[in-house]
C-alpha cells in the first residue's frame, strides 16, 4: 500500500505546494560526462520552505531491495505526511549500488533522494532536459547550456524576463564585499552570463521576499524562473 485509505487533506496541502514550487537551481557539475545538475541541497530548497508551510513532513528512509534482485541494490521509501491529518502518501525507489562500501550507498541513497522528490513533487532544475529533448537538435543543444532569457520590457509585470543569458556552470559563492541586501531565508549565488558580465541569482524563500528583492534591484526572469542582477549593480 502507497498511501493511506483517504489523502485529500494530503492532496489540499499538496497543490497548494505545486503551485509555488520554483526549479531547483543547477548548483553542480559532473566532471565525468560534463553537465550540470541540481544536487540535493537545491532541491531541497526549492521545497522544504513550501511543504513545512503546509505542514507536511517528510521522510527518506533506506529499505531493502527486492530478494529477486540480488545483492547490489538499495531501496528507498519517500514518505509525504500530513501531520495534521496524519494523511500519507510514499514511494519506493530502487537502485543499484556503483560499488559495495559505504561511499557507495552514500552515493546511491543521495543520488535516490533528491530524484525521489523531484519525481513526485514534479519538481524541474532550471532548464529541462526533457524540454530540450522535445527541441530540434540545435535548439536543444543549445537549451542545455545557458537558457536565453526574452527581453524585458518597461513597465511591464514581475514576470517579465531579462535580457542576459545566465549560466548556471559557473555558479560559485557571492563576495562578503557585494554590499547585498540581509533578507531571511533568502541567499545568493554569483554566476557567469553568457556575455561575460558576472550576474547573482536569489535562491530560497523568494516568493514571499520578492518585494524585497525588488526594491534591492533584482529582477524576475520568467524562463528561468529566477531573481537576479547584473553583479555591478549590487
Amino acid at each position: 500500500m502507497y498511501q493511506s485509505d483517504d489523502i485529500s487533506k494530503l492532496a489540499q496541502a499538496m497543490l497548494l505546494v505545486q503551485e509555488h514550487l520554483q526549479p531547483a537551481i543547477k548548483d553542480a557539475n559532473n566532471p565525468f560526462i560534463g553537465n550540470d545538475y541540481a544536487t540535493l541541497n537545491s532541491v531541497m530548497e526549492s521545497c522544504r520552505h513550501l511543504l513545512l508551510q503546509q505542514g507536511i513532513l517528510v521522510t527518506q528512509l533506506p529499505c531493502p531491495a527486492p530478494v529477486e534482485l540480488g545483492t547490489g541494490h538499495i531501496g528507498l521509501e519517500t514518505r509525504f505526511v500530513h501531520v495534521e491529518s496524519g494523511q500519507w502518501l510514499s514511494s519506493t525507489a530502487v537502485i543499484p549500488l556503483p560499488k559495495n562500501d559505504p561511499q557507495g550507498l552514500g552515493s546511491a541513497l543521495t543520488y535516490a533522494r533528491r530524484y525521489s522528490l523531484c519525481a513526485i513533487l514534479g519538481i524541474v532544475t532550471e532548464d529541462d532536459d526533457g524540454n530540450a529533448a522535445s527541441m530540434p537538435v540545435k535548439q536543444a543543444q543549445k537549451a542545455t547550456r545557458p537558457v536565453e532569457a526574452s527581453q524585458r520590457q518597461k513597465g511591464t509585470s514581475e514576470s517579465s524576463s531579462s535580457k542576459g543569458k545566465i549560466s548556471s556552470a559557473s555558479n560559485r559563492p557571492v563576495s562578503s564585499q557585494q554590499n547585498l541586501p540581509n533578507i531571511d531565508g533568502v541567499t545568493f549565488r554569483s554566476v557567469q552570463a553568457e556575455d561575460g558580465r558576472p550576474c547573482i541569482v536569489a535562491a530560497g524563500k523568494t516568493l514571499e521576499k520578492k518585494d524585497l528583492l525588488r526594491a534591492s534591484g533584482f529582477r524576475w526572469n520568467a524562463q528561468q524562473k529566477v531573481w537576479w542582477k547584473y553583479a555591478d549593480a549590487a
